[in-house]
């Protein structure tokens, strides 16, 4: 077995499904956290699908320097015309081109005969590779395809010049013995299979994407197409963190190790979460809250006597602090600096002088401040708040018995200062629609909204995401603030100054 290399598709696959869309600012935050996480390749997107997501690949391809940097193409011309002209910036270009190859996609989607997706896969393939020699094809659908017919495929687009031939469970329809069946009968039935790589892309419709990847990579895969917190399509990918954890944790199955810094995983996992508006549920491998938690006493024995009886893994190789070193309003920059550093966070001087002034300003609201709440602060910092059009600057909530509650707050828009007052149903709904008033923004609906708390105690920091529809649109707010009105502000604000671009 090689190193298995990890494939990232969040600013593609994980992207484009609902609720999950990123603007450029955004995608280039992820994309160099991924870069920190040492990702082998950044699927950055499809360049051809609008003109905004061809300026995201091109932004991201002249960003990153110590990844390959993908594209996705469909196999016609238009398409890897696109894809070059967006990743030629990149330090390691690729041009990933798929095709479907199952009876039903062929029949009913492309309208083809497989003679007539043999010659189109071979052509597209001979053609990307006259931009570049790092070309991918993906059998859209394989693991639905007859496994005579997609040796005939991948035999011919390996002799047309792709690298790595990708067979993913497009629909999740798989199992883990039907991958590492076919991911072997390819290698074994098809000439100079050894002067390629095979990849598994799979989603979690039946909940195997993770087992299936793995099975693939028993039959001799050597790349894991894979997203952050396994976001995409329907039921989503290939969780990134399960499936290295997997790797990481079990070398004796699988292996040489990825590349992969898992220290980086918390962090990547929580911005990506921050982001997209969501939070991860308490019970989910290896970034959830409960991941590391143990509450059953025969459990908790075990564990006080030796962590092996019921911990795999532990949370500091995934980056999660659990070192309770508290840090003061007397606490100075170069001990602040120093728990940073310690925590695998490498800021510039201008970001740490940024972060310890908010560091400062929590230490007035609050007696502790544990390593929970500095990574929360340095991960919401990471977070691209795009343009702040309208500033929060002061709120007030009253009840007023019966008739509900009256909301006043005040914003500032350029050097103006702007106060609206509104009686609601709640604090929220209050305050939200005085805001309203202020900014008068296009109609719009409150799809998510949720709250969780940093750390333990009553002055922990408060974190509200919440998602924004507005039209065909979602806009994603994130607050962080130990009042948690005032986390709620920042985040509808957040949402809204996104209207306002």
């Amino acid at each position: 077995m090689g190193r298995i290399k990890i494939f990232d598709t969040t600013l593609r696959d994980g992207e484009q499904s609902p609720g999950c869309s990123m603007n450029l600012t955004e995608k280039i935050e992820v994309a160099k956290q991924l870069e920190r996480l040492k990702v082998d390749v950044i699927e950055a997107g499809f360049a051809i699908s609008s003109p905004g997501d061809f300026e995201s690949v091109k932004s991201i391809a002249k960003t990153v320097r110590d990844c390959t940097v993908a594209s996705l193409a469909r196999c016609t011309k238009g398409d890897i015309d696109a894809a070059w002209n967006a990743i030629q910036g990149a330090e390691d270009p690729r041009i990933h081109v798929f095709l479907a190859t199952s009876p039903v996609h062929m029949e009913y989607k492309l309208r083809m005969t497989p003679e007539q997706v043999l010659m189109r896969a071979e052509e597209m393939v001979r053609y990307a590779k006259g931009y570049c020699s790092n070309v991918e094809f993906s059998c859209e659908d394989a693991m639905r395809s007859d496994p005579e017919f997609l040796k005939v495929v991948v035999d011919r687009v390996i002799r047309a010049g792709a690298m790595v031939i990708n067979l993913p469970d497009t629909v999740g329809y798989t199992t883990p013995d039907e991958m590492r069946e076919m991911i072997e009968y390819m290698i074994r039935n098809v000439p100079d299979s050894d002067k390629v790589e095979f990849s598994v892309h799979c989603h979690n419709d039946l909940g195997m994407a993770v087992a299936n990847s793995l099975a693939g990579v028993r039959g001799g895969a050597l790349q894991i197409e894979c997203a952050v917190n396994g976001i995409g399509e329907r039921a989503g990918n290939t969780s990134l963190e399960e499936v290295v954890m997997a790797l990481h944790t079990r070398p004796n199955l699988y292996g040489e190790q990825p590349r992969i810094d898992t220290r980086q995983i918390y962090r990547t996992s929580k911005l990506v979460y921050n982001i997209i508006g969501q939070t991860a549920a308490n019970n989910k491998p290896i970034v959830g809250a409960n991941a590391f938690a143990h509450e059953a006493g025969i459990h908790q024995h075990g564990v006080l006597a030796n962590k092996l009886t019921y911990e795999i893994l532990t949370p500091e190789s995934v980056g999660i602090s659990t070192n309770q070193i508290v840090l003061g309003k007397h606490s100075g920059k170069h001990a602040f600096e120093t728990r940073l550093k310690e925590l695998g966070y490498e800021l510039t001087d201008e970001q740490i002088l940024m972060a310890f002034a908010r560091f400062k300003d929590l230490c007035d609201k609050k007696k502790t401040v544990t390593d929970g709440d500095i990574e929360a602060l340095i991960i919401d910092a990471g977070v691209p708040k795009g343009t702040e059009n309208y500033k929060f600057v002061s709120f007030a909530v009253s009840t007023k018995g019966r008739s509900g509650v009256e909301g006043t707050i005040c914003l500032r828009h350029e050097n103006t200062y702007l106060e609206q007052t509104y009686c609601g149903d709640g604090s929220i709904d209050s305050i939200y629609a005085a805001i309203d008033r202020i900014i008068c923004p296009p109609e719009h609906t409150l799809d998510k909204f949720i709250i969780s708390a940093v750390s333990e105690g009553k002055e922990t920091l408060g974190e509200v995401s919440l998602k924004l529809r507005c039209g065909e649109r979602t806009y994603n707010g994130h607050g962080l603030s130990t009042d948690i009105m005032e986390a709620s502000i920042i985040a509808y604000l957040g949402a809204l100054n996104q209207f306002m671009e």
